[in-house]
């Protein structure tokens, strides 16, 4: 006779259903009807959690099966409303505070193997003499051979103050490093400096809970040991973070009680006007925000406002588009959801969502709201903005983006590989901004033998174009033709090595100037070309034009 297993545990939750009613006491009442539904649903999840795992022909693990089931409910909703196991929370944690206790340093998969990508500036990494390229074979005599970057991040991390034993490879040479963990603080501002005549920059790369902290900390020093008299506050990139944070920064160029956002809701308390609470740093000095197709929620509240107030040039591409509001609860068994309980609206009355995700399709993806649903509004000097489209910059510059070599020499190694070896002779550099690479013939020589495989643009193309070509029937006629077109646009790795010199010379100079100047010097090098700044710096040097855009 076959013997069924019964585990208790999916009663437990059958009888904590049960008791639905304390779990909606979070001040909102549930009618009669929702009750109804809520109830009956979670005693028909229950039976069916109750029977898989009981029945099912092969064991299930039950917490397993019920995160999958929490994860795929959740992103019938939007991606922005997540569950957050217990096991998380220190992920999460370093989202919102930029702090965790780790060796401080990121990697990068190779093989069977992780290696060191890049150590942060004075971390225990760095000061232990790690390096990137560094490979890492143990941690605690443990082999870390298959394991994923995740599995090897989470073992890397621990408590600060807390020993760690690193067995690693450089040049063939094994080492064992002794590490202590420290608490490890990402800066929401890696860099500040100047760019121009009395112009400053601030690179601003997450809305953690010190963002505003670091940005004021920042413009004053420049203000006081560079007299600095215009600003630069650079948001690409940035995906965003706490909503308060960008209130405070918005605040240190509007005068305080001003609003800067609201964000509605279907629950009354989420209904809130937004404004600023302190007194600003700079009412007048000239102010660009510099803005990509990444730069999303806080960002875009901070550019949005800014840009209603006519407080600032936004220059760039269109932002992101993420108008929605998300807060985090806390459940049970030290877990929590970040759910999305509101949108928020710029001081014009704007929302710029892009996605409806409440019409959502049959594969689950969310469109664009229609140009229909768009409607426009008026910043404070009566400037046209419109809603539904994230942040249109006042001046677009269009992106450049990396040719597919490039790509690939970046994707798969090959550049990081190549300077691992050119830094094992010891080279001088004296600052980001000085330092240009001097052998490309060296690189080019280096790849010869490395089959990188790559297409491009136009390849692609006209595969595309052949493809098209035999469904109307004219491939046939035409087969010679196109063969000699695939002849002529088929990659030629040195050819295309010295045609895009200029581009893979600058991605080159940029990973050798990291090993040095870290994170820092990596930003800074990145600027001296950078057309952004170029069109920032033009435009803050020319008060006539600057005032034009603000409409002033």
């Amino acid at each position: 006779m076959i013997k069924y297993k019964f585990n208790k545990i999916p009663f437990f939750l059958f009888l904590f259903m049960l008791i639905i009613g304390s779990s909606f006491s979070d001040k909102r009442d549930v009618n009669n009807k929702d009750y109804f539904e809520i109830t009956k649903n979670l005693k028909i999840l229950a039976s069916i959690y109750e029977r898989v795992n009981n029945f099912y022909v092969d064991e299930p693990l039950p917490g397993d099966l019920m995160k999958k089931g929490i994860d795929a409910m959740l992103a019938s909703l939007d991606p922005y409303t997540v569950y957050i196991p217990e096991s998380n929370i220190e992920d999460f944690r370093l989202i919102t505070t930029g702090q965790y206790g780790g060796i401080g340093a990121s990697i990068i998969k190779q093989g069977e193997y992780v290696v060191i990508s890049e150590p942060y500036e004075n971390s225990p990494a760095h000061l232990s003499g790690l390096l990137a390229g560094d490979t890492i074979l143990k941690v605690n005599d443990v082999s870390v051979k298959g394991k994923s970057i995740d599995e090897i991040s989470k073992i890397l991390k621990g408590s600060a103050e807390s020993n760690l034993k690193i067995l690693t490879t450089r040049y063939s040479e094994k080492k064992e490093t002794n590490v202590v963990r420290k608490k490890i603080s990402i800066p929401a501002v890696p860099f500040s400096g100047m760019v121009g005549d009395q112009i400053g920059y601030v690179k601003l790369n997450s809305f953690t809970d010190k963002a505003s902290l670091e940005v004021g900390k920042a413009i004053e020093k420049l203000k006081e040991e560079k007299n600095i008299n215009k600003l630069i506050i650079d948001l690409r990139g940035n995906g965003g973070g706490l909503l308060m944070q960008a209130v405070d920064i918005v605040n240190f160029f509007i005068p305080k009680d001003q609003l800067v956002v609201q964000t509605k809701g279907r629950m009354e308390e989420i209904n809130r006007s937004y404004k600023t609470r302190n007194n600003p740093i700079d009412l007048e000095i000239p102010l660009v925000v510099l803005i990509d197709a990444y730069s999303a929620s806080a960002s875009e509240i901070v550019s949005g406002s800014l840009q209603d107030l006519d407080r600032a040039v936004i220059i760039g591409e269109n932002s992101f588009g993420k108008g929605l509001v998300q807060q985090t609860k806390d459940l049970k068994f030290g877990s929590k959801i970040k759910l999305t309980v509101a949108k928020y609206y710029t001081p014009s009355g704007r929302c710029i969502q892009k996605l409806d995700y409440t019409n959502k399709s049959l594969a689950g993806s969310a469109d664009i709201i229609a140009d229909s649903l768009i409607k426009f509004f008026h910043t404070k000097n009566g400037r046209k903005v419109k809603d539904s489209r994230g942040v249109d910059p006042d001046v677009l510059i269009e992106q450049n983006y990396f040719t597919k070599l490039s790509e690939v020499l970046i994707y798969n190694d090959y550049i990081f590989n190549y300077v691992n070896d050119y830094l094992r002779e010891e080279r001088e550099i004296k600052s980001p901004l000085e330092y240009s690479f001097s052998d490309y013939k060296d690189f080019s020589t280096y790849l010869i033998d490395k089959d990188v495989k790559y297409t491009n643009e136009s390849e692609d193309d006209l595969n595309q174009l052949i493809s098209t070509s035999k469904k109307e029937k004219y491939f046939s006629n035409n087969e010679e033709l196109f063969e000699k077109l695939r002849t002529k646009l088929k990659p030629n790795i040195q050819e295309d090595l010295a045609r895009h010199k200029s581009e893979i010379k600058k991605i080159i100079e940029n990973e050798i100037i990291s090993r040095y100047f870290f994170q820092k010097g990596r930003i800074q090098a990145s600027l001296k070309d950078d057309p952004y700044i170029l069109k920032a710096t033009n435009i803050l040097s020319d008060s006539l034009n600057y005032n034009n855009i603000l409409n002033k």
